[in-house]
C-alpha cells in the first residue's frame, strides 16, 4: 500500500513504494534490506519543512519521527546524545531539564534535528555559526545496515561532510551534541528605518549576541530584533500576551493581509507600508530557546541565499529594490552568522550575511525568485539546502572549496547512490568513482 507525502507549505508531494517509521535500529537495517531487494532508492523525511524536493521519492521514504529520545545529557561536559527524529521543540524542552541549550536556533522549531543539521538551518549571531556545528558525533547507518561513528577523532573528512549531508551519505539516526549551559535572552523588537540600520551595520551585527530585521520592499522601516543573554531570571510572558502578539497579530491577521493581496495585488505597498509601521515595540525576558523561535501558521515558500558578509549592504539595497517589481505581500529576512568547516556548509569558511525572500501561498514566486537568485549569484550565493533554489551541481561545485571532498565521502559511504533522488542528482550530481573524488579521500 503506498501513501502520499506532502511536505509543511503543500508545494512537494510525492507517493513512496514504502513509508515507514522504524521504532529503532533494528527495524530501520530492515526495511533497508527490503529496499536493497527491492532495487529502491531511500530518502528520509523529517518534519517536510524544506521547500526543496530533497525528501521526495518513488521508493523507501523512511519517518523517524519514533525514534525521538534524549539518550543521555551531561551538564557536566555539555554533551547530550539524542535520536535523530527529536524535534527541535522537543529537544529545546527537554534539554532545558538538564541545563543545557544550543548557543544559537532559528526562529522555527519544528524540524528534527536531523533535517535542520543536514540542510545547514541556522540561526543569527554575527560570532556564532549554525546549528550543525554543535555536531560533536554523527551516527550513520549506511545501505548495508552498517552503523558507524563519524567524529572529529575518528573520521574528520566523513565527519566535516555529515554535519551537513542532505541525506546523501546514509540515514543518520542520533546525534552527541555539544551544548552550552542554559542561559536567558532579552530580546528586544523595534522598528528602525532601513537606511538607518544599513548605515552603521556592522554596529549592530556586532553589538549584540544575536540581530537581525524584516523588512518590506515597499517600507522605508525595519523590524529589528535584538537578543542578548542576561543575568536576569526567565520572565515569561502571559499566555494572553503571546497569543495576541505571536498568533493573532503576527499569524492569523497578517494571513488576513496576504489573502487580500493575492486577490487585489495592487494593495500590496499599501498593506507592506501598513505592516511595517504596525510593528511596535516588544520585550521578552526568557529562555533562550522560547526567545529565538515564534509560530508559523500560514503557509508560504521560501528562497534564502548565504553572502560573504562584507557584501551585505549592497545585496540587501539590491534584493529590496527588485522586490518593488513583483507581488509579493511577504517580507524580507537578514540574518548574519559566523563561518564554519563543514565542506557543504552555506557558511563554510566566511562570515554571512543570510537574506531570504518569501513567496505567499497560491501567488506565482518563480520569476520573483529567479530574479533574486541572479543578484545572490552576483556576490558568490550559496543557496541554504532546504529552500528553493534553480542551481545545479555544475553552478555549485566552484561555490564551494571542499566540493570534490564531500564527493569523494559520499562515494564511500554510498557508492551505489541507494540515498540519492533527482533532486540531488541535480545539486550534487550522480554519484560516481571519479579520480578526483577518490584522491581526495587520500
Amino acid at each position: 500500500m503506498t501513501k502520499l507525502w506532502v511536505n509543511w507549505a503543500g508545494d512537494q508531494q510525492c507517493t513512496p513504494a514504502r513509508l515507514c517509521a522504524p521504532r529503532d535500529q533494528a527495524e530501520l537495517s530492515a526495511e533497508l534490506a527490503r529496499a536493497a531487494e527491492a532495487g529502491h532508492r531511500v530518502r528520509v523525511a523529517g518534519s517536510g519543512h524544506s521547500f526543496t524536493e530533497t525528501c521526495l521519492t518513488d521508493g523507501l521514504l523512511l519517518d523517524l519521527s519514533r525514534m525521538n529520545r534524549v539518550l543521555e545529557a551531561d551538564p557536566a561536559t555539555g554533551l547530550a546524545r539524542v535520536q535523530a527524529g527529536t524535534t527541535l521543540a522537543a529537544l529545546n524542552a527537554r534539554l532545558d531539564e538538564y541545563g543545557l541549550a544550543f548557543p544559537n536556533l532559528g526562529d522555527i522549531d519544528v524540524q528534527t534535528i536531523a533535517g535542520a543539521t543536514a540542510t545547514g538551518t541556522h540561526g543569527t549571531g554575527g560570532r556564532l555559526p549554525n546549528i550543525s556545528a554543535a555536531l560533536h558525533a554523527v551516527e550513520l547507518m549506511t545501505a548495508d545496515g552498517h552503523i558507524v561513528e563519524l567524529t572529529e577523532e575518528s573520521d574528520p573528512q566523513a565527519w566535516r561532510a555529515a554535519r551537513v549531508g542532505l541525506g546523501a551519505l546514509g540515514v543518520v539516526t542520533a546525534f552527541t551534541l555539544k551544548l552550552v549551559p542554559s542561559f536567558v535572552l532579552e530580546g528586544v523588537e523595534r522598528p528602525v528605518p532601513v537606511d538607518e540600520v544599513l548605515a552603521d551595520l556592522d554596529s549592530y551585527i556586532d553589538g549584540n549576541d544575536h540581530f537581525e530585521f524584516y523588512m518590506f520592499a515597499h517600507s522605508p522601516i525595519a523590524m529589528t530584533k535584538r537578543n542578548n543573554r542576561v543575568d536576569l531570571p526567565a520572565a515569561p510572558r502571559p499566555e494572553p500576551v503571546d497569543w495576541f502578539a505571536d498568533i493573532l497579530l503576527s499569524n492569523h491577521a497578517f494571513d488576513a493581509l496576504c489573502r487580500l493581496a493575492r486577490r487585489r495585488p495592487g494593495l500590496i505597498p499599501w498593506i507592506q507600508r501598513g505592516a511595517a509601521y504596525a510593528g511596535s515595540y516588544r520585550r521578552q525576558v526568557d529562555r533562550s530557546y522560547r526567545v529565538f523561535t515564534s509560530p508559523r501558521l500560514f503557509r508560504f515558500t521560501e528562497m534564502e541565499y548565504a553572502i560573504p558578509r562584507e557584501h551585505s549592504v549592497a545585496a540587501i539595497r539590491e534584493i529590496k529594490e527588485i522586490a518593488q517589481r513583483f507581488d509579493s505581500p511577504m517580507p524580507i529576512e537578514v540574518r548574519w552568522v559566523a563561518g564554519d568547516d563543514a565542506f557543504l556548509s552555506p557558511a563554510g569558511g566566511r562570515a554571512t550575511c543570510y537574506i531570504a525572500v518569501h513567496q505567499y501561498q497560491g501567488m506565482a514566486h518563480e520569476p520573483f525568485f529567479r530574479a533574486c537568485e541572479a543578484i545572490f549569484d552576483r556576490y558568490d550565493g550559496r543557496p541554504h539546502w532546504g529552500k528553493r533554489h534553480y542551481q545545479t551541481a555544475e553552478t555549485l561545485r566552484g561555490r564551494y572549496p571542499d566540493w570534490d571532498r564531500f564527493a569523494a565521502v559520499r562515494r564511500h559511504y554510498d557508492p551505489d547512490g541507494r540515498f540519492a533522488n533527482a533532486y540531488l542528482d541535480r545539486v550534487l550530481g550522480p554519484v560516481s568513482a571519479t579520480e578526483d573524488a577518490i584522491d581526495q579521500l587520500g
